[in-house]
C-alpha cells in the first residue's frame, strides 16, 4: 500500500508564509502526496507551483468554526475553484446541528456542493470530537443526501481530532459510495494504518513525511 496517496499534506496555521507554502508544495511533489491542504488565500500560489504535478490543491471553506452563512461559504467555494482549487473541505454549522436544525445543516452543505458544481470534490468537516455518536450518524447521512463526496472528522482547531471509533462509524453510516477523511491527530504510520483499516480513504495531516517515513510527529494536526 502506498500510504502517501492517502495523504492531504496540510498547513492551515494562520501565520503561514509564502515560503512555507512553497516548501509544502515541494514536499507534496517529492513524496507523492495526494494533495496539499491550505487556506484559501494560498490556493492560487499552490496551484501555480503544482501546475505540472499530479498533486491536487485542496482548501477549506467556512473554516475553522463553520459559522459563516451559506452564501459566504458558496462564494468562498466559487472563488477557491476560480483560483485553482481541486477540492474543498467545508465546515458544517455545528450549532445548528446541535439545535436540531437539520434542514439548515443539509442546505448549508448543499450550498457548497451546488457552488462546486462538480468542478471540485466536496468534503464535509463534521467536527466529530464535538458530536455524540447519534449526531455523527445524523450529519454523515445529511452530507450524503446533500451530494457531498466525503465526510471528514475534524478541522484540527476545535478540540480533539480523528478517532478510530468516529471514522468507523462514519464509514458504516455512509457506506462504500463516499470517501471518509480522518484528520487531526494522525501523526504516525501506525495511526494512519488504523484509520485506513476502519474505512478512511484519505488522511489529513501535517505529519505526512513522518507518516511515510515510519516516524512519529509531534505536530498538532
Amino acid at each position: 500500500m502506498n500510504v502517501a496517496k492517502y495523504i492531504d499534506h496540510t498547513l492551515l496555521k494562520p501565520e503561514v508564509t509564502d515560503k512555507e507554502i512553497a516548501v509544502l508544495c515541494e514536499e507534496a511533489h517529492e513524496y507523492g502526496f495526494f494533495s496539499v491542504c491550505i487556506q484559501p488565500a494560498w490556493v492560487k500560489t499552490a496551484a501555480e507551483k503544482l501546475a505540472d504535478s499530479e498533486v491536487k490543491v485542496c482548501t477549506v471553506i467556512g473554516f475553522p468554526h463553520g459559522a459563516a452563512t451559506s452564501e459566504v461559504k458558496a462564494f468562498e467555494t466559487k472563488d477557491a475553484i476560480s483560483n485553482g482549487a481541486d477540492e474543498v473541505d467545508m465546515v458544517i454549522n455545528i450549532g445548528q446541528l446541535k439545535a436540531g436544525s437539520l434542514d439548515y445543516v443539509k442546505e448549508d452543505i448543499k450550498s457548497v456542493v451546488d457552488a462546486a458544481n462538480k468542478e471540485a470534490l466536496v468534503k464535509v468537516i463534521i467536527e466529530s470530537s464535538l458530536l455524540t455518536e447519534d449526531e455523527i450518524v445524523t450529519v454523515s447521512k445529511l452530507a450524503k443526501e446533500a451530494g457531498a463526496d466525503f465526510v471528514k472528522t475534524s478541522t484540527g482547531f476545535n478540540g480533539g481530532g480523528a478517532t478510530v471509533e468516529a471514522v468507523a462509524l462514519m464509514r458504516l453510516t455512509v457506506g462504500e459510495d463516499m470517501g471518509v477523511k480522518a484528520s487531526g491527530g494522525v501523526r504516525s504510520s501506525e495511526d494512519a494504518m488504523k484509520m485506513i483499516e476502519v474505512g478512511a480513504t484519505r488522511i489529513g495531516a501535517s505529519s505526512g513525511i513522518a507518516i511515510v517515513n515510519g516516524a512519529i510527529s509531534d505536530s498538532d494536526y
